[in-house]
C-alpha cells in the first residue's frame, strides 16, 4: 500500500511538471499569435491608408475600398474583416504609424480601446499602465470611461503623470499618487444612500481587486479593521490599511460616509503618527494617510494640518460612474478649489 502511494504521488507531481510545461508553452503560443495578428493589423491598416491616398482624387474611394475588401476577404475568411473592424486597422497604422513602437504585452481589444483616446499623452499613459498593472481590456476600458488620466493629472504634480506617459524614471512622491474624486460605482451602492460605514468598508472588501485597481499601481492589501493600541489600553481600529511597493510606504484609509470633519483630519493624524513610531521599517517612506469622504470642506481644509501636510490627505469618492461632461465638470471645480486655496496661502 505504501508503495502505491508512493507511485500515485509520483505520477502526481509528474503531470503537474507537464501539466505547467504545457501551459507555458501554449501561453508563448498564444501570446505569439496575438503579435503576429496585431502586427499583420497594422500592415493590412498600412496597406488601406496607401491605397486610399493612391485615389484620393475620388470622393467616395475610401469607402467604396473598405466596402469591397470587406465583402472578399469575408468570403474568405468569414470573420474579423468587417467594414468596421478595417476602419480600426486603418486609424491603428494611422495612429501609431511607427512599427517598432507595437508592444507584443497587447492585445487587439487594448489597442482598438486606445484609439478611442483622443489625447496622445493620454493614450500613451493608459498604455504605459495596462503594460505595468496587466490591466485585462474591461480594466482598461472602465479605466478610460472614468477618466483616470484626467484624474490623475489632479494631483498637486501633474508633471509626474506627463513623464509617466513618455515612461521617464521619476521620484514619486505622496500626492503623484493620490485622486480626486474616486469613483467607486463598482461596489454597487449607487441605490442605497442610507448604508454604514462598515458596510462601505465590506463593500470594498468584496470588490477589492477593483479597489486596487482604482487606488493605482502599486498597492497590496494589508489588513482592514487594523488594532491601534495605546500605552493605556485604550483600542483605536484603522478601516483599511495598504502598502505601496513603488513608493514604499504603508496607506491608511479612514472611509467616512459623511462629508469631511476637522475630527476626522484628528483621528487619522494620530493613525499615522502610530504607524511611524510603531509599524514603519527602516527603508520604509513616511506613512501616508487617506480619509475618503462625500465631501470635502475648503474651510476645513484651509484651517486643518491638511493645508501643510505632504502625508495626509482627503478625497472625495462617488458611488456612481457619472458621464464624461458630469466627470469633466467634477474635476475642473476641483481643480479650480485648489488653485484657490494655492491663492490664499501665498
Amino acid at each position: 500500500m505504501t508503495g502505491n502511494n508512493q507511485i500515485v504521488r509520483d505520477i502526481n507531481t509528474l503531470f503537474d511538471t507537464i501539466n505547467q510545461i504545457i501551459e507555458d508553452a501554449r501561453n508563448i503560443i498564444y501570446r505569439t499569435t496575438n503579435f503576429t495578428m496585431i502586427q499583420a493589423y497594422w500592415h493590412i491598416g498600412r496597406a488601406i491608408v496607401e491605397e486610399e491616398q493612391n485615389g484620393k482624387e475620388r470622393a467616395d474611394y475610401g469607402k467604396q475600398v473598405l466596402k469591397q475588401l470587406s465583402r472578399k476577404l469575408t468570403e474568405k475568411y468569414k470573420r474579423g474583416f468587417d467594414e468596421s473592424n478595417l476602419r480600426h486597422m486603418r486609424n491603428f497604422y494611422l495612429t501609431y504609424p511607427k512599427y517598432d513602437a507595437l508592444r507584443p504585452e497587447l492585445s487587439w481589444t487594448h489597442y482598438r480601446l486606445f484609439l478611442k483616446v483622443e489625447s496622445e499623452q493620454a493614450r500613451q499613459f493608459y498604455m504605459q499602465e495596462t503594460i505595468d498593472c496587466n490591466w485585462s481590456t474591461r480594466t482598461l476600458e472602465r479605466q478610460i470611461g472614468n477618466l483616470y488620466f484626467e484624474r490623475m493629472l489632479m494631483s498637486q504634480n501633474p508633471q509626474t503623470v506627463k513623464d509617466e506617459a513618455t515612461q521617464k524614471q521619476t521620484a514619486h512622491e505622496p500626492k503623484d499618487i493620490i485622486k480626486d474624486p474616486y469613483v467607486l460605482e463598482f461596489l454597487g451602492l449607487k441605490d442605497n444612500t442610507d448604508f454604514r460605514e462598515n458596510e462601505l468598508e465590506q463593500a470594498i472588501i468584496d470588490k477589492l481587486q477593483l479597489f486596487l485597481q482604482e487606488l493605482g499601481k502599486g498597492f497590496a492589501f494589508v489588513s482592514r479593521q487594523y488594532r491601534l493600541t495605546t500605552d493605556t489600553g485604550k483600542h483605536f481600529y484603522a478601516d483599511l490599511v495598504f502598502y505601496n511597493y513603488i513608493l514604499k510606504c504603508f496607506l491608511i484609509i479612514d472611509l467616512k460616509t459623511t462629508p469631511l470633519t476637522h475630527q476626522d483630519i484628528g483621528q487619522m493624524d494620530m493613525y499615522v503618527r502610530y504607524f511611524e513610531d510603531k509599524m514603519r521599517q527602516e527603508n520604509d517612506n513616511p506613512t501616508i494617510g487617506l480619509i475618503l469622504c462625500t465631501e470635502r470642506d475648503k474651510t476645513i481644509v484651509k484651517y486643518s494640518l491638511l493645508n501643510d501636510s505632504s502625508q495626509i490627505f482627503a478625497s472625495k469618492y462617488m458611488l456612481y460612474l457619472p458621464s464624461e461632461q458630469e466627470l469633466k465638470r467634477e474635476i475642473e471645480r476641483e481643480r479650480m478649489q485648489i488653485e484657490q486655496e494655492k491663492k490664499l496661502n501665498e
